[in-house]
């Protein structure tokens, strides 16, 4: 996995609302993987803030989140300038 990759990884694995199975469709890691790559990749006090924020977090779950929730980011995340 290039560098490019990794960063996408970790970007979609800090955001609320992306889901793990997301990140499995787009780059086949399923969640212990990505937790795996997090704890290699970031520092030890970064890895454990992660965990914490999605230690059972319903966003990061699909078959825990609302049928409301129909897109994987807000919609002002992404500017366009």
């Amino acid at each position: 996995m290039d560098q490019v990759d990794t960063s996408r990884i970790i970007e979609m694995a800090w955001e609320d609302r992306t889901p793990f199975e997301a990140i499995h469709r787009l780059y086949g890691l399923n969640e212990k993987a990505v937790i795996k790559l997090m704890r290699g990749q970031l520092k030890a006090s970064s890895f454990r803030l992660w965990r914490e924020r999605v230690s059972g977090r319903k966003t990061k779950h699909q078959k825990l989140r609302s049928p409301d929730i129909s897109r994987g980011y807000c919609p002002t995340q992404y500017k366009h300038r």
